[in-house]
């Protein structure tokens, strides 16, 4: 292989390249190296965040040449500007940054069980070496073991070897531990990235910089102020062609120890001692820990039936391909969960999740508590509206605040009104896919979003006595286009609340 295309001068964002390494992606003709790996390298190279050293060997079971696969993802990404609707989507692929990545493709042929693919991959790649395994989750086991047999997971001298693994970890608690005593086997902890990439979003991660750059916020961010938290990552997608995957899944493995305790612990969690990877990490360890195991009843587990979607007719979950005409698999989940620590006792967290819903939303709303009404007694005010933050992370991003505020006129009279800001309005935004950041700050070992073993532990803690509860048991049903089934909101009406509207009318 040899690169033509160099991208030399400092980054244009500031932030230093990272140090040469070879990205080594095993699953390389799959669906995520395409759709996600690829744009993401992309758009490091156009900002200068790859050194000229760095290189790309893909690692697949299909036949396939250096030459072959360069092409393979060229199509792909050409194909984006031509689809507005996918995740990665831009006017032009600037021939330049595109070049750089190209030239430094290539390919290696290798069964994933095969010691002879490590053997081969050994003769391949030196130096510093990251191992991303774009599999399904069956591989993740033994590909680490392949790589520590064979010596690919040595350091010395400098030299970093790390391992980058896609969610699903695990199905349950059991399987969760098992997993992560397999490659711990291998290689040390460090060098194990567990990637999540909702927390590769910009705005995900700048819950942390709201919460503790700001003076007025931290301090009534507390039981003491806050009535109760609505964490919702809504699709107006099916399972579309997934159904295979997504019948032994269902939305509560899918989304809620992983997308959705990510957000929960960046919310909750206590303030680090500094931004170094193990102060965060071990923040968000403790707040993961401290929840209490859900209960079935303050569960609530769907599933969409026929509905319209966007103006569309669409069939229900149990017609779609590669589905059982009498699944019990949940689409939807809405969850009550309680954190015992001196922060948060007391203060309910409602999430929810759910495919085929009214809008795609994903965001977080902290709702605080009242103030006393005595004051306005003897006045023509009727009741205070409640003050709610909202978080807005996809696919608007920034945040919207409730307040109450006095109406022009001889009265007292009170309005509510929304303060908000667009990260659009502020920021140039450039199109991205989430996986930019997770990329770079795994080449320069910074592993502050990444999830450590006892975090991926406890999250599937939590759920477990679900997991256990939930085999073969019913489903409700919602209509597609909906806000989800009717019991999702009776869990909340039956302590006084009510789930914040998908339709964007309190935005």
């Amino acid at each position: 292989m040899d690169p033509t295309v160099t991208l030399s001068g400092p980054a244009a964002c500031g932030t230093e390249p990272a140090p040469p390494c070879t990205l080594v992606i095993f699953g390389a003709a799959g669906d995520l190296t395409k759709r996600l790996l690829m744009p993401a390298l992309y758009n490091l190279a156009g900002a200068g965040l790859l050194a000229d050293g760095f290189k790309i060997l893909g690692v697949d079971h299909n036949d396939n040449t250096d030459e072959g696969l360069r092409q393979d993802l060229t199509a792909t990404m050409e194909s984006f500007t031509k689809d507005a609707s996918s995740e990665f989507h831009a006017d032009h692929i600037d021939p330049k940054a595109w070049g750089f990545v190209r030239d430094r493709i290539g390919f290696l042929k290798g069964d994933f069980e095969d010691p002879a693919a490590y053997a081969a991959l050994k003769g391949r790649v030196g130096g510093s070496v990251v191992f991303y395994l774009a599999v399904a989750a069956r591989f993740f086991g033994p590909i680490v073991e392949h790589l520590g047999q064979a010596g690919l997971l040595e350091q010395q001298d400098g030299v970093f070897r790390r391992v980058v693994i896609e969610k699903p970890f695990g199905s349950d608690l059991a399987s969760a531990r098992a997993l992560n005593a397999r490659i711990l086997a291998q290689a040390d902890e460090s060098q194990f990235y567990r990637i999540d990439h909702f927390l590769g979003k910009e705005t995900v991660q700048s819950i942390m910089a709201l919460r503790f750059a700001n003076g007025m916020l931290e301090p009534v961010w507390r039981r003491e102020y806050v009535d109760h938290v609505q964490i919702t990552a809504a699709e107006t997608i099916g399972v579309e062609e997934r159904g295979a995957f997504y019948e032994p899944t269902g939305a509560l493995r899918d989304m809620v120890p992983n997308h959705l305790f990510q957000l929960l612990c960046m919310v909750a969690m206590e303030a680090p001692n500094s931004f170094d990877a193990e102060a965060v990490r071990g923040e968000k360890a403790k707040l993961a820990e401290a929840v209490r195991p859900i209960e079935p009843g303050d569960a609530v587990r769907g599933q969409y039936t026929a509905g319209r979607e966007e103006g569309l007719d669409v069939v229900g979950y149990r017609d779609e391909p590669h589905v059982s005409g009498e699944s019990h698999t949940e689409t939807y989940v809405a969850l009550k969960l309680g954190i015992e620590n001196w922060r948060w006792a007391g203060v309910p967290f409602y999430l929810r999740t759910g495919k085929r819903m009214t809008e795609r939303l994903t965001e977080i709303a902290i709702h605080f508590k009242p103030p006393p009404f005595h004051l306005f007694r003897e006045t023509a005010v009727t009741e205070l509206a409640p003050n709610v933050m909202r978080l807005l992370i996809d696919p608007e991003q920034g945040s919207s605040t409730i307040l109450n505020v006095k109406r022009p006129g001889p009265q007292m009279q009170l309005g509510s009104v929304a303060t908000a800001f667009r990260y659009a309005d502020f920021f140039q935004e450039k199109p991205n896919v989430g996986y930019e950041t997770l990329l770079y700050d795994c080449m320069v070992g910074d592993a502050t979003l990444f999830q450590r073993a006892d975090n991926i532990e406890a999250g599937w803690a939590a759920v477990d006595p679900l997991l256990k509860a939930w085999v073969d048991a019913p489903v409700a049903f919602y209509a597609a286009g909906t806000d989800g089934p009717k019991e999702a909101e009776d869990l909340l009406a039956r302590d006084g609340r009510r789930w914040l509207p998908l339709d964007g009318g309190s935005r």
